[in-house]
C-alpha cells in the first residue's frame, strides 16, 4: 500500500493522477477529433446536418458533466478521494468503449452525456487528494504535474486516430475505454488523504453539503470568485480555438487549409507545457495570485495578435494556437486555488464542480458572442469575439483582484455554517 504521508513530489498520488488526468483528457476531447468522420457516418454522409448533430452531442457531453461535477464534487467530501477517482474512471472508461457500438446520432448524445458525467470527477479529485497529500511548498508544483502530463492525452488521441487507427474513430473510442480500464487497475492500490481519514472519523462534521456554498455570503463570494478566475482559459479554447479556421479566414479568404483539431492539439501540447511551469513561477514567487496575473496579461497579448491581421495563414495559426496554449496554462493552479479556499469537509466539492463549471460558461460565452454580438447587433465575426473577450476578462480581474492569496494557506481544517454562524476548526492530524 502506498504512503500518504511522504514529502515526494513523486509519489504515487501524483503518479497515478497524472496518469489519470491523461485518459480524462484523451476521453474529453476524443470527439472534438472524430467528430466529423463519426457524424457522417452515422447520418448517413448528410452534411446539411453535421454542424447541428455536432452541436448537439456536445452540449450533452457538456451537460453530463455540469451533473457530474456537482455528484463528485459532493461524493468525494462524503465518500472519500479515492472512491471518486476510482468510479469516475469506471464510468467514463464503460462509456467511450460503449461508444463504438452506437448506431444512430441520439445514441451517441446519450453515450456521450454518460462519459461526461463520468469525467467530470477526475481533476477535482487528483488535485484534492494531492492537495492534502503534499507539504504547502510542493503542493502547485505537484498539481501542475497533473495538468501538464494530462493534457498531453490530447495529443495522443491526435496521434492514435491519425496515425494508430487510420481514421477509425469507433477503434479511438475502444482504445479510450481500454486505457481507463488499465489505469483503474493501478488506482486500487491508493489510500486514502489522510486529511480525509480524519475527517472520517468525525461524523458530527458535514460533509459534501453543496448549499454550504450558498448559505454564507462569505463563502459564496470565495466559489463564485473560484470560478471567475477560470474563465479566460475556457474562451481560449473554447471560442478562439474552436472557431481558429474561421478567425485565418476572416482575415484572409484563401486560408482554407487551418485545421481545428490540430490548433486543438497544438494549443494543448503547449497548455502542458504552461501548467508544468506555472507551478515553479508559484513556487519562485511564493504566491498564485502574482504567477495567474503573469498568465493572464500573456494571454490577453496572445488573443490580441490571434484576432490581428497578423493570423492570416495556417502557420501563423497554429503558431499563435501554441502561443495561447502556453498562456492558459494556468488551469491546475487555478483549480487549486479553488481547492485550498475551503475546508477538508468542502474541499472536493468545490474543485470538483468549479472546473466543470467554468467548461460550462461555454454556454454563456456563445450566447455573447452568436447570440447578442453577432445576431443582434450584426457585428462581424472579429469584433463579435473582441466584445465577448472584453466582457469574459472584465469579469475575472474583478474576481481576481478580490480572491484570496492561498500559497502558505495549511489545509487542516473543516468549516460549516450552522444558524446563520459561521464555524471554522482545525484539524487534529496527529
Amino acid at each position: 500500500m502506498y504512503s500518504n504521508k511522504s514529502n515526494k513530489l513523486w509519489s504515487a498520488p501524483v503518479i497515478v493522477s497524472s496518469l489519470g488526468y491523461f485518459v480524462d483528457i484523451y476521453d474529453i476531447l476524443i470527439f472534438n477529433i472524430v467528430r466529423v468522420k463519426s457524424i457522417l457516418e452515422l447520418n448517413g454522409q448528410n452534411h446539411s446536418h453535421e454542424i447541428a448533430d455536432s452541436a448537439s452531442v456536445l452540449n450533452y457531453q457538456m451537460f453530463g458533466m455540469l451533473l457530474g461535477g456537482i455528484l463528485w464534487g459532493i461524493l468525494g467530501d462524503k465518500k472519500g478521494r479515492i472512491k471518486i477517482l476510482l468510479g469516475s474512471i469506471l464510468v467514463y472508461s464503460l462509456a467511450n468503449f460503449a461508444t463504438a457500438y452506437i448506431q444512430t446520432i441520439d445514441q451517441y448524445k446519450w453515450m456521450r452525456f454518460i462519459t461526461g458525467i463520468g469525467l467530470a470527477g477526475e481533476l477535482g479529485a487528483g488535485i484534492t487528494l494531492v492537495s492534502e497529500h503534499l507539504p504547502k511548498k510542493l503542493r502547485g508544483i505537484g498539481t501542475s504535474i497533473i495538468a501538464g502530463s494530462g493534457i498531453l492525452g490530447c495529443v495522443l488521441v491526435y496521434f492514435v486516430y491519425n496515425h494508430v487507427t487510420m481514421n477509425n474513430w469507433r477503434l479511438t473510442y475502444q482504445i479510450g475505454g481500454i486505457l481507463g480500464i488499465v489505469l483503474l487497475l493501478l488506482r486500487i492500490k491508493l489510500n486514502e488523504s489522510h486529511h480525509y481519514e480524519v475527517l472520517k472519523s468525525q461524523p458530527h462534521i458535514p460533509k459534501g453539503n453543496f448549499f454550504q456554498f450558498f448559505v454564507s455570503f462569505s463563502r459564496f463570494k470565495k466559489y463564485l470568485f473560484g470560478i471567475l478566475i477560470g474563465f479566460p482559459a475556457w474562451f481560449t479554447i473554447g471560442i478562439l480555438i474552436n472557431y481558429s479556421n474561421k478567425i485565418a479566414i476572416a482575415h484572409n479568404e484563401t486560408s482554407t487549409s487551418v485545421n481545428p483539431g490540430k490548433c486543438v492539439m497544438i494549443c494543448y501540447l503547449f497548455l502542458a507545457i504552461g501548467d508544468f511551469l506555472m507551478g515553479f513561477i508559484c513556487r519562485w514567487l511564493k504566491s498564485r495570485k502574482k504567477a495567474l496575473f503573469l498568465y493572464y496579461v500573456a494571454n490577453i497579448i496572445c488573443i490580441g495578435l490571434f484576432l490581428s491581421p497578423f493570423n492570416n495563414s495556417a502557420d501563423k495559426s497554429y503558431f499563435l494556437s501554441g502561443l495561447l496554449g502556453l498562456t492558459t496554462g494556468f488551469w491546475a493552479i487555478f483549480i487549486t486555488m479553488a481547492a485550498e479556499q475551503f475546508g477538508t469537509n468542502l474541499r472536493a466539492t468545490a474543485a470538483i464542480t468549479i472546473p466543470n463549471m467554468v467548461r460550462g460558461s461555454i454556454y454563456l460565452f456563445n450566447f455573447l458572442f452568436i447570440t447578442l454580438f453577432q445576431q443582434t447587433y450584426h457585428y462581424n465575426f472579429i469584433p463579435s469575439i473582441v466584445y465577448t473577450g472584453i466582457i469574459v476578462y472584465a469579469i475575472t480581474l474583478v474576481a481576481f483582484i478580490f480572491i484570496k492569496e492561498t500559497y502558505h494557506k495549511d489545509l487542516n481544517y473543516i468549516e460549516y455554517t450552522s444558524k446563520g454562524v459561521h464555524y471554522e476548526e482545525k484539524l487534529d492530524l496527529t
